[in-house]
């Protein structure tokens, strides 16, 4: 599962940027432009939980003997 959640990000960003780009076009309706709004509200949720993962990761290498060692750490699932 935490494989997948990886894969996620580049894909959700992609996405995030055709629904900015089409909002930005003038071309929807109100309602297309809430519909939009919501999957972005989404997409950005996904993508700030990932990148808070990584930071987490980053944090936890740690410098020994002037290696960098990996130090397994625990995430919280926001729901």
């Amino acid at each position: 599962m935490v494989e997948k959640k990886s894969a996620d990000f580049e894909p959700s960003l992609g996405r995030l940027e055709e629904l900015v780009e089409e909002m930005e076009g003038g071309a929807l309706s109100l309602e297309g432009m809430i519909k939009h709004f919501e999957e972005g509200t989404k997409l950005v949720g996904l993508c700030t939980k990932k990148l808070n993962e990584v930071e987490q990761k980053i944090e936890k290498l740690v410098k020994k003997d002037g290696e960098l060692k990996e130090v397994p750490f625990e995430t919280k699932e926001v729901e």
